[in-house]
């Protein structure tokens, strides 16, 4: 190595050297860095022999620093307290406790469960920060595919070829209902078309559910008020302007006393999926995330939103 030449450290030898200036001995050195003494010993001649400095003063009980030492430990602590606070972001991260959680959900989820999950994961963990997004079906799987969210959560029996989709809960949907029908155990098609009647655009998913169970009783699918979403039918259903067939989730969430929940029937069967990227491995706090939102599909919907 030439006189100019700037030896290169090893960030382990340095560790050893901030340990040994802040314990003073090297067994207490080794102890704090779960190795041998001898090791320690080879670590300080070894940067000694690197920096072409004496840093300790040997004695036979001691080894004592010199002011060089003294010097360069000065320089090299503020370098350690930022690895400290390194290793603990790293760990924050791994244990999930510590980072981003970007979320899409369609509606009937997005503004009924996905909500009370995530204020679970948040009690625990409020340094995570979260993007959270209601969109609906088509731009779900279009963020999760192309890397914008980390997960989505929707109404969807379909498959995507680039989605990972977990069924997180199987149900049907319900009949929100006023008046004279709320007398009644279940709500069929009959029931409906001679009332006003709100309903879910026929070219969504679930409008095509209700069409075709409107057919199935031989009539056509004539709602009096054509809505995009669910929860827009909830709140019409609440001012009287009709009734209603929507998830159950929607309908324990927004319903008002006034408003009574009744099964519908023929069922019209939905799934709940949890949509992730294929072959991205799902971070600590997805699973944290999935871990608080499962159960929520068996607790009772109405305690859930009481």
């Amino acid at each position: 190595m030439s006189a100019r030449a700037t030896p290169e450290i090893s960030l382990r030898l340095l560790e050893i050297f901030a340990a040994m200036m802040r314990g003073g001995t090297t067994v207490e050195t080794a102890e704090a860095l779960g190795i041998s003494q001898p090791a320690v010993s080879a670590g300080l001649r070894q940067l000694e022999a690197q920096l072409g400095i004496v840093l300790f003063e040997r004695t036979s009980r001691r080894m004592t620093p010199t002011a060089e030492a003294e010097a360069l430990f000065t320089e090299i602590r503020p370098m350690f307290s930022m690895l400290q606070g390194f290793t603990k972001t790293a760990r924050d991260i791994r244990q999930g406790l510590l980072g981003r959680l970007r979320i899409i959900a369609t509606p009937p989820i997005g503004h009924t469960i996905a909500p009370l999950a995530l204020k679970h994961l948040l009690a625990e963990r409020p340094d995570v920060s979260v993007s959270f997004d209601v969109r609906r079906l088509e731009h779900v799987v279009e963020a999760v595919h192309s890397g914008r969210a980390d997960l989505g959560i929707a109404i969807t029996s379909e498959s995507y070829p680039s989605l990972h989709a977990e069924t997180l809960h199987e149900t049907r949907m319900v009949a929100l209902v006023a008046d004279d029908l709320t007398a009644r155990p279940s709500i069929t098609p009959d029931d409906l078309i001679d009332r006003p009647f709100i309903g879910l655009e026929v070219d969504s998913k679930l409008g095509s559910q209700l069409r075709a169970a409107f057919q199935q009783h031989g009539h056509g699918y004539l709602p009096h008020i054509e809505v995009r979403y669910v929860s827009t039918a909830a709140e019409l259903v609440n001012h009287g302007l009709g009734n209603a067939i929507v998830d159950p989730f929607t309908a324990h969430c927004l319903a008002r006393p006034q408003v009574q929940i009744r099964p519908f029937d023929p069922a019209c069967a939905i799934r709940v999926a949890l949509l992730t990227r294929r072959g991205v491995p799902r971070s600590q706090l997805v699973t944290a995330f999935v871990a608080a939102l499962r159960p929520l599909f068996d607790a009772p919907l109405r305690r859930l939103h009481a």
